[in-house]
């Protein structure tokens, strides 16, 4: 969501932080979980904290942040 938030491309977050454009999107779909390195550079790249982009739980809908939904 923040990179297509901030306009970036997959192919120029790839290229700046020295990945494939397609682990890009496998990381995205939640198909592969980037190295610790490689969270650290997506993370200094947007210029945002590691746990801001990256959880051991999954992030809740944005709806529900935005519109309170299932609030626990």
């Amino acid at each position: 969501m923040v990179r297509a938030e901030r306009k970036v491309s997959r192919q120029s977050l790839a290229e700046a932080v020295g990945a494939h454009y397609q682990t890009i999107g496998y990381i995205e779909r939640g198909q592969y979980n980037p190295s610790l390195d490689l969270a650290l550079k997506i993370s200094k790249f947007f210029n945002l904290p590691v746990e801001a982009l990256f959880s051991l739980e999954p992030f809740r809908p944005l709806t529900d942040e935005v519109y309170g939904r299932n609030q626990p």
